[in-house]
């Protein structure tokens, strides 16, 4: 923020020495966009504090049913986004073109770990799928059914991102309009990958992801995000294991075979068809929440690319 301040003060003072007169004026938009600028930290703030009082410590928090909760931080983060433009009467049709491509490529990358996310969930869908057939055969073959009865193993997975992050604006003065802009995207990148890091890792039973993400970004910026992220961080590095539901799963599905082989397992067997039952409405409902904000991206993704190509003709 004090960067942000001697930035945007270098470029009012650079305005006012070509026209004295202005300077009343450049000062007083100055302090507005300074103003803007604190209202849209305000506004994430007050939606990161939300989910840190939803947030209980332990295994819970490493829970599907948490990163739907999780997950609505994307349409906060973009109203206060939205609301921040208007704010500096800053649109898109009047953005620079280096600010555009810095929208476009994190946009992209958002795309891409949505796109991960979703093989995560597939591949976990399949998982339980098999798991529900092999629990049909209990009955009629129990043989057939404990050779089908596997703990769900997670999908693995390389790099998850391919977005460098380090911006390199060089020594191209900005406007005022445009560094409140640019400091408001990097605070977007950074809780936009925090949160697909999260839930990447979640879903793969895996830290890298998370790790991954907490590298190209820094969390510190946020006094809110680095309180919720001195949690999750414990979490992953102490657990390294699959979501909550899934490790549920997983232990029902061990105890159900120790029933079988001493001739037993009713009671087991109807807990794995429960749990199996959650965790089918757990992946539909964060499938769901992906797929809106994948359409959202795209959709903000393309009416950006839209005007650009026109100002090009």
């Amino acid at each position: 923020m004090v960067l942000l301040v001697e930035r945007i003060g270098k470029s009012f003072r650079f305005h006012s020495k070509l026209d004295h007169h202005h300077h009343h004026h450049h000062h007083h938009e100055s302090e507005a966009l300074l103003g803007s600028l604190k209202a849209f930290h305000s506004d994430v703030s007050t939606c990161l504090n939300q989910l840190l009082l939803n947030s209980s410590p332990g295994s819970d928090t490493f829970s599907l049913s948490w990163f739907l909760g999780v997950f609505e931080i994307f349409p906060a983060i973009t109203t206060a986004f939205a609301k921040l433009v208007v704010r500096i009467d800053y649109p898109m049709s009047n953005w620079d073109v280096d600010f555009m491509e810095e929208y476009l490529n994190y946009s992209l990358s958002l795309l891409e770990l949505l796109n991960s996310i979703t093989a995560s969930v597939s591949h976990l869908g399949h998982a339980r799928f098999s798991l529900s057939h092999a629990l049909s055969l209990v009955e009629s073959s129990s043989s057939s059914a404990m050779d089908h009865l596997k703990a769900i193993q997670p999908l693995g997975g390389g790099k998850v991102c391919k977005e460098d992050n380090k911006r390199n604006v060089g020594e191209k003065a900005l406007s005022g309009k445009e560094e409140v802009s640019r400091q408001a995207l990097m605070e977007m990148k950074i809780i936009g990958f925090w949160v697909c890091g999260i839930v990447l890792s979640g879903l793969r039973g895996d830290a890298q992801p998370y790790l991954e993400m907490r590298n190209l970004t820094d969390s510190s910026a946020n006094s809110s995000l680095k309180g919720l992220d001195s949690g999750v961080h414990e979490v992953i590095m102490e657990r390294r294991s699959l979501t909550k539901e899934v490790k549920e799963v997983n232990d029902t599905v061990a105890c159900l075979l120790n029933a079988m082989v001493v001739g037993k397992g009713n009671d087991e067997a109807e807990e794995l068809k429960r749990r199996l039952e959650e965790l089918e409405k757990m992946l539909d409902s964060l499938q769901k929440e992906v797929d809106h904000l994948f359409s959202k991206v795209l959709a903000g993704r393309n009416e950006l690319i839209d005007i650009l190509r026109r100002r090009k003709h």
